[in-house]
């Protein structure tokens, strides 16, 4: 690892003239920053934005290998499609060490030296946060000396990680339960999450307790289920605890590390900035055929994002009728066909027609050019024939595939999730209320969308850190472990409906800011639509019939762009179905037809763990290359190509399991 030098300082140097707000701030000397005059409560706020930003990726390429999304960027496909998986991700480690973990002892130590009790804790619950997270990403991480100044730092196994990040979370609740001595920075001035509020941090360390606690369900030792339900009652018990970075619209200064917006949401900033990615069809399912209900989840239209079809533009050249095309889901878990007939990252990205458009597509096989000529007529386009080609009229405003080969034209059924920020969209008079996709400035000046984007990947959007629906189903998972459907059933409500309401919350608070009069998934959901989806079949509607998969599909569904949707599917090892009595509990989860990682994944069935994707390689440049006799000392394994499919060490059901991972 390089040693790392307070690279912040020259952010808040940077930013903080124009930032969100006003715990975005500089220090005392803004010409002449230097570590020693940041105050704490300038340099928290920054710590709380760039660890959201690096939450932001390990939650979009988490929930590539969980399956949420589909991407056709080489590396975001590698983790979807073809599992072809040959190099470290290293954006998250990057981020974590230069942006957030650098800053850590310094915050904790200025903080100590004036009294400032809450910081001190606020820096213990950073330091959990990150190294959990870089355990459950990479297994072996530099810990113990990872920010004490040493250059090539030593390893440590994924045991001492662990309870290192628990010590520092009990640590931090006995901060938190301290009244800061007379004359210490106020808590509230530098806090974005809650507000100076020491009783929800106290909260948020017992509810990621609860979490971290969950990924011990492996072992028979450790696991402790009592301890776990302490915990829960202890931390969030309402939508009013939950914490959260908030996204705004309204800088476009960027990230002087990745150059992305500063103030959006982190998973905007990976998720939804770029047009490379779609709903899959494992995802797209869950919302509209749960439990083979046939019932559309009414989330589905804040989550799944739509573009404009059938446009008819006036004589001044502006939509003037319309209807909404809701996407499909990509399929690469099951027949795949449009991937498998095209290349794994061929979806493409559509264009709009300013002016009439027509593209002749030249087919050779008799039965494809008969399907082609089918669907045009299906679609009302209009179009001619001749031998093998033919030629399709897009008039103007229509969203069309810019491709003369005819497996493309189809793939506007597939919107892209993108939204648009002011630092992203290339057009000055789209205003900050504005976040949907245009294809170009052509495309807004006539007001015709390509995507309405997703509900928690637009650069407005809370990123969510830690909530009350994550607790009622972590409990609804734990009294289903004792054997106790009643308490597990109640839990499991209480996590559909907590999600429903902090969704409603939120989508009324972005209709009453004025997105929605451009962008119709940013306004409020049906109340008659919830009440029927709660009473169908799409929810189990008795404790006698639940089941461990009825409780982790909804939880997968409420938690979506979430790094613990992978982490859930490894503790249950995803459809293997040989945890415990609970079967499977992850349904169409496997392999694809378009799987090419034989080399990165070498279990043979399911229910061998190297399978599975268990981790990420460490990132090339930044360890391998720099820190590699470390690196191996510890885990002699690291530079094979199969450490994707080793598993870290909670993970594994005994210390022995693992250790044998790492001396095998």
């Amino acid at each position: 690892m390089k040693n790392f030098k307070y690279i912040m300082l020259g952010c808040l140097l940077v930013l903080g003239s124009t930032s969100c707000k006003k715990w975005l701030d500089v220090n005392t000397d803004p010409d002449h920053p230097n570590n020693q005059s940041v105050l704490v409560q300038n340099r928290l706020p920054w710590v709380q934005k760039f660890y959201a930003y690096t939450a932001g990726v390990s939650n979009f390429r988490g929930s590539l290998q969980a399956g949420v999304f589909y991407s056709n960027s080489g590396s975001g496909n590698a983790l979807s499609v073809t599992w072809i998986a040959n190099t470290g991700n290293v954006t998250s480690y990057q981020t974590w060490f230069d942006e957030v973990a650098s800053n850590l002892n310094d915050l904790y130590n200025s903080a100590k030296a004036e009294g400032a009790y809450s910081y001190m804790g606020a820096a213990d619950v950073f330091h959990a946060m990150g190294f959990m997270e870089m355990l459950d990403l990479y297994g072996e991480m530099p810990y113990t000396q990872a920010i004490s100044g040493i250059a090539s730092p030593a390893y440590d196994n994924g045991k001492t990680i662990y309870n290192g990040c628990m010590a520092k979370l009990n640590e931090a609740i006995s901060l938190f339960s301290k009244a800061q001595e007379n004359g210490a920075p106020s808590f509230a001035s530098g806090d974005m999450w809650c507000s100076g509020d020491a009783s929800r941090w106290i909260k948020l360390c017992y509810g990621l307790k609860a979490r971290y606690m969950l990924k011990l369900s492996k072992k028979a030792d450790l696991f402790n289920a009592d301890s776990i339900l302490y915990c829960l009652s202890k931390g969030p018990q309402s939508n009013a605890d939950n914490v959260v970075q908030p996204g705004y619209n309204n800088s476009t200064v960027t990230d002087y590390l990745e150059g992305d917006p500063v103030v959006t949401n982190g998973n905007f900033d990976y998720a939804g900035y770029g047009s490379n990615q779609r709903i899959s069809q494992f995802y797209y399912n869950l919302l509209t055929n749960m439990r083979g209900a046939g019932l559309t989840d009414p989330r589905m239209t804040k989550i799944v994002p739509a573009s404009m079809s059938n446009v008819q533009l006036n004589a001044s050249g502006q939509v003037s009728s319309y209807t909404w095309n809701r996407s499909v889901g990509v399929d690469f878990y099951g027949p795949s066909t449009r991937l498998l007939a095209g290349g794994a990252t061929s979806i493409i990205t559509p264009s709009f027609a300013a002016s009439t458009t027509k593209i002749t597509y030249n087919i050779a096989d008799p039965t494809a050019l008969a399907n082609f000529i089918a669907a045009q007529a299906a679609a009302g386009h209009t179009f001619t024939t001749s031998g093998n080609s033919v030629t399709v009229t897009y008039p103007a405003g229509s969203i069309y595939i810019n491709s003369t080969n005819y497996l493309y034209s189809g793939d506007t059924v597939y919107v892209n999730m993108r939204s648009s920020a002011l630092a992203t969209s290339g057009n000055p008079n789209q205003p900050a209320t504005n976040v949907n996709w245009y294809p170009t400035v052509a495309a807004f000046n006539a007001g015709v969308v390509g995507s309405t984007g997703s509900f928690q990947i637009r650069p407005v959007s809370d990123e969510e850190i830690l909530t009350y629906h994550e607790m009622c189903f972590i409990k609804a998972e734990v009294e289903m472990r004792k054997a106790d459907p009643a308490d597990a059933y109640t839990a499991y409500l209480a996590g559909i409906q907590a999600h429903l309401n902090m969704m409603q919350a939120k989508l009324a608070s972005w209709q009453a800011g004025g997105y929605a009069s451009t962008n119709p998934d940013m306004a409020p959901m049906n109340q008659s639509d919830i009440t029927t989806y709660l009473a169908s079949n799409a929810v189990c509607q008795g404790a006698g019939t639940l089941t461990m998969s009825d409780i982790m599909l909804q939880k997968y569904v409420a938690m979506g762009c979430s790094l613990e949707n992978w982490n859930d599917m490894r503790r249950f090892n995803f459809s293997a179905g040989n945890v415990g009595s609970f079967g499977v509990v992850y349904p169409g989860i496997n392999r694809g037809p378009l799987f090419a990682g034989s080399a990165n994944y070498t279990g043979t069935s399911v229910t061998d763990p190297r399978y599975w994707p268990r981790r990420w390689a460490l990132p090339t440049n930044l360890e391998i290359n720099y820190n590699l006799t470390n690196v191996l000392a510890v885990n002699p394994h690291a530079t094979d190509p199969n450490i994707w499919s080793m598993p870290v060490w909670w993970d594994c059901v005994t210390d022995d399991e693992y250790n044998g991972y790492l001396k095998k």
